[in-house]
């Protein structure tokens, strides 16, 4: 275990210098973007120097990450001059939530079809099922999203296109909203779970302990549930963490398709205005989410396969 904190906490420090490094590197003098075109060079020196610019990259590094790691991410340089902390915090959670939701919703659909899929390998139902998942891969998430739109949306009329409301301002509103994206991000991840879980059940279900339990007498669904599923998820469990921590900076399309005030709005954003101190704290948390999922799915292994447990005693 401490072994991989002590990991983390390298793996931390690595992606907060890459983060700034690479963020530095932006186009743009972030003087000009604060002041606007048309002023002096005496007037740009005095912004760069009150922004802490005309410091050596390194000393820059040290005091951006001391400020970080006390939750200090600095102020937004365009209007209007906003707490970064606060911008994130605000949109942080629109994106974690159409994570889980959306990776909810695909583990809902993707369990009982990769387990129906597995069960009849190489039958007619495998064959649709795997058809399918395929199908569902090939298509585009904007192409999903505005699928869902148009029938969900424009023609059932069953939930909003767009806006968003917080769960404080109502639970159900708040889902209802959320709906339709998370269904969106569901979509592909069910067929990548779906394939994901069934080539692992398919090989589990060949092992001689399943066999001898159906000579047991044991039912189909004990059988799948209770003997093949739990072996069977590793792959499916790094795959989630991975999603995870991808989709809560890479909803974009989605946000931008539903009009959400997510983190992948929030990044694009701030890149287009220049606002390079927003897109720095907005990567480092993004980057920094991802990491430490990873790491949370990697301590789970040794809880779910009690081999590995033993290996490491």
């Amino acid at each position: 275990m401490s072994r991989r904190l002590g990991e983390l906490v390298i793996v931390l420090f690595l992606v907060s210098a890459g983060t700034f490094a690479l963020v530095s590197l932006m186009p743009g003098d972030p003087a000009v973007t604060v002041l606007g075109e048309g002023h002096t060079e005496h007037e740009y020196a005095a912004v760069r120097a009150d922004m802490g610019l005309d410091a050596p990259l390194p000393e820059r590094y040290v005091d951006w990450l001391g400020s970080a790691v006390r939750g200090d991410l600095g102020t937004s340089v365009v209007p209007p001059y906003s707490d970064i902390s606060d911008r994130i915090g605000a949109a942080l959670p629109v994106s974690v939530e159409l994570a889980v939701l959306g990776l909810g919703m695909a583990l809902v659909l993707s369990i009982p079809l990769a387990m129906w899929s597995a069960y009849h390998a190489g039958g007619r139902v495998d064959r649709l099922i795997s058809a399918g998942t395929f199908g569902m891969l090939s298509v585009p998430s904007f192409l999903a999203g505005l699928l869902v739109i148009m029938v969900f949306a424009n023609g059932l009329g069953w939930f909003p296109r767009a806006e968003w409301v917080r769960p404080g301002e109502g639970l159900v509103d708040n889902v209802h909203h959320a709906f339709l994206p998370a269904l969106t991000i569901a979509l592909a991840e069910t067929a990548l779970f779906t394939r994901v879980l069934r080539n692992d059940l398919i090989t589990t279900l060949r092992e001689d302990y399943i066999l001898s339990a159906r000579a047991k007498g044991m039912s189909t669904v004990h059988i799948l549930l209770s003997d093949a599923l739990r072996p069977s998820s590793f792959s499916l469990i790094t795959v989630l963490g991975i999603s995870l921590g991808r989709l809560i900076g890479s909803t974009v399309i989605v946000e931008y398709l539903f009009a959400l005030p997510g983190m992948g709005s929030l990044v694009i954003n701030a890149a287009n205005e220049g606002d390079f101190p927003m897109v720095q704290g907005a990567v480092l948390v993004i980057a920094g989410s991802y990491v430490l999922t990873n790491t949370v799915v990697d301590l789970s292994y040794h809880y779910l396969d009690p081999r590995i447990r033993r290996a490491h005693v």
